[in-house]
């Protein structure tokens, strides 16, 4: 392909790769015995509806492909590259963990099934939404590959803004459902940003 930025092209088929990773992970998981549901809030779908119009603010806005996000020394294409295809095979991986450590809990929707457990184990000693924080570092890597500077900003505010009423929805209903035990597990686990010590 003649003019083509080959640094551009292997972030780009590396993130491509990753997302591929990412949709088996959600699509191909251990399917669980379907357990009863106990309570929900709808108002998550708010949330959901705000994380899937940051992806799609930088699909749909892509700046021209193989090409980097903005004019940059090669090693400092090298060093973007690498980080958008290391945050996005990190974000897939934590994913996959999440959902397996989640077991029949997992799902998407903020809900409370018979028997619900707190999770604090795994990718939950880490951060309480680890799968949102994967996302997060998808939609990052996504906006890094294919993305202008200026529609990742906006995608990431969206996103942000959508998280947080995930959070805040299904939070509550853990609250609800666990009480103190949820409430010291928060003082300990930071919502989705990881403690760096």
């Amino acid at each position: 392909m003649r003019g083509t930025d080959w640094i551009a092209a292997a972030g780009f088929f590396g993130v491509i790769a990753c997302w591929a990773a990412f949709v088996i992970v959600f699509t191909f998981r251990k399917k669980q015995p379907k357990t009863r549901e106990t309570k929900r809030d709808p108002a998550s779908y708010w949330g959901m509806g705000l994380e899937g119009i940051g992806f799609w603010i930088i699909w749909f806005f892509a700046r021209p492909y193989f090409s980097p996000i903005v004019p940059m020394p090669r090693t400092a294409e090298v060093v973007v590259t690498a980080l958008a295809i290391g945050a996005s095979a990190a974000s897939v991986w934590l994913c996959g963990a999440a959902v397996r450590t989640l077991g029949k809990q997992w799902t998407y929707r903020a809900r409370v099934v018979e028997g619900h457990e707190l999770i604090t184990q795994g990718p939950y000693a880490l951060v309480r939404n680890p799968i949102y924080l994967g996302m997060f570092g998808m939609l990052i890597s996504t906006g890094l590959a294919v993305g202008r500077w200026w529609t990742l900003v906006i995608a990431i505010v969206v996103f942000l803004i959508g998280t947080e009423i995930r959070i805040r929805t299904e939070e509550k209903l853990l609250r609800e459902a666990f009480g103190e035990k949820f409430d010291a597990y928060a003082r300990q686990v930071p919502a989705f940003v990881p403690r760096l010590l």
